[in-house]
């Protein structure tokens, strides 16, 4: 049986299947995708920007449908998923505007004479491996900036996402894209170790677990291939004493439960000053009593179900180990019972070091609550993790905001907002959430060939 099938997490239900590739069928992709560099790295920026600019008039013109599949695929509600495809059309939108600037000549003083000037181009075929989680976004933060520069996509999708996989390639047919520009495959991680080591390919993005990246990066060092890798994450949302609580508990809810708690820079570790945890707390639990959950495919839902059923069952297990361990539920604390992968929207508190939920990442809809004694001990749990992709400070004293903001180990601060994500924003992280930056001018430097052009005084 395929592994690449869509089961609605809602239902349980196997809806299709679509059969994996043939190794005979990658090779094709790989020439294909290789023969489509040769001529596409040397189009016009003026070539490369319409192209993103019709890819955005498509995702808009088919919003509605493409949020469907993703509903159905993965169980994001409905709402979110048009606000999914709203973000993706700015990314191409963004790229199609500023691309040509990021890609501009630099200019370089030379001591001892003469002129210098790095120019910004290609490198050829690239592998995109992406998520479930976010199913179309994930991808666009990938495939703009890169065909921007002139390199060629290999896509490999997550294998719950079939459907949305191939509404992708074929937007990029419907553009005009010549083919081999952008490649769907249906590939098993063992063909995907092949085409990581394949000469054609010139680099790997990688969009996933901490576990799917270490097995990346160890066959693309091993073929010295470059790498992006963004990776789990275990966000502190730091609230000091000046906070305005009820304002903030609104955002804590969103930032924590917004597409069912699963997103890698999702608010998972509430760090909360003694002095206003009690009443943070409690304003934090009315907001996720109110929250509507049910059919994704409702425009009220704001929890959905997981995104499978094994995802159900391991959040389960990471829960259970806490409250076992002595850990107090504050709302929810298990999973629905029934058909679909829901999971109840909860809360705990009293989180030790021996339990998983303080170590470990929990993907899905479970925030944990920390009560600190003041601000240096606020910043030392946040940084007691071995995730750093992102956070955020709450609090209306600003200079004390950038102080602390300057002390956390993480890739992104956000300042009286939730972590988020926007096209003209660098995405990414240190430690172990990862290597390299999407996203704004920083998504166009990974994946670039900076060529020295020097020409003699004489």
């Amino acid at each position: 049986m395929s592994q690449y099938a869509v089961t609605n997490p809602a239902t349980g239900v196997v809806e299709a299947t679509y059969p994996t590739a043939t190794d005979e069928q990658i090779q094709e992709a790989l020439a294909t995708a290789d023969a489509a560099y040769a001529d596409w790295s040397r189009t016009t920026l003026d070539e490369r920007v319409a192209l993103l600019e019709k890819v955005a008039d498509i995702y808009e013109e088919r919003a509605e449908k493409l949020a469907a599949i993703i509903t159905r695929e993965m169980g994001k509600p409905i709402s979110q998923s048009l606000g999914e495809i709203g973000l993706v059309v700015s990314i191409y939108r963004y790229y199609a505007k500023n691309g040509p600037k990021f890609l501009e000549d630099e200019e370089l003083e030379v001591a001892s004479g003469g002129t210098a000037v790095v120019r910004k181009e290609a490198v050829g075929v690239l592998l995109g491996i992406m998520p479930w989680n976010f199913p179309y976004y994930q991808v666009a933060r990938f495939a703009a900036p890169n065909l921007m520069i002139g390199n060629t996509i290999l896509l490999k999708h997550a294998p719950q996402c079939p459907e949305s996989a191939l509404a992708m390639e074929q937007i990029f047919k419907d553009a005009g894209a010549a083919q081999g520009l952008y490649v769907n495959i249906f590939a098993t991680n063992d063909q995907v170790a092949d085409v990581i080591a394949d000469r054609r390919v010139q680099g790997v993005s990688l969009t996933g677990s901490e576990r799917a990246g270490s097995a990346v990066a160890e066959i693309a060092g091993r073929n010295l291939k470059k790498v992006v890798l963004e990776l789990g994450g275990s966000d502190p949302f730091v609230v000091l004493p000046d906070a305005d609580i009820n304002r903030t508990a609104k955002l804590g809810m969103r930032a924590r439960f917004g597409n069912t708690g699963q997103a890698c820079n999702a608010a998972k570790r509430f760090i909360v000053d003694s002095s206003v945890y009690d009443q943070f707390a409690q304003a934090l639990t009315e907001q996720v009593a109110g929250i509507k959950s049910g059919d994704p495919t409702q425009k009220e839902t704001f929890l959905g179900p997981l995104s499978s059923a094994s995802a159900q069952s391991g959040l389960a297990s990471q829960v259970e180990d806490a409250i076992s361990k002595g850990a107090t539920v504050l709302a929810g604390g298990k999973p629905v019972v029934g058909d679909g992968a829901y999971f109840e929207p909860t809360i705990l508190a009293d989180v030790t070091p021996d339990m998983r939920a303080f170590s470990e990442e929990l993907f899905g809809p479970v925030a944990v609550l920390y009560k600190v004694e003041g601000e240096e001990e606020a910043i030392a749990l946040a940084n007691n993790s071995d995730y750093g992709l992102g956070a955020s400070v709450h609090t209306q004293d600003l200079e004390r905001a950038h102080r602390i903001a300057a002390q956390l180990q993480a890739g992104m601060v956000s300042i009286n907002e939730p972590s988020g994500s926007a096209a003209e924003l660098p995405f990414g992280g240190v430690k172990r959430s990862g290597i390299g930056r999407e996203l704004g001018k920083y998504g166009m430097e990974e994946f670039i060939n900076r060529k020295l052009v020097k020409v003699s005084s004489r």
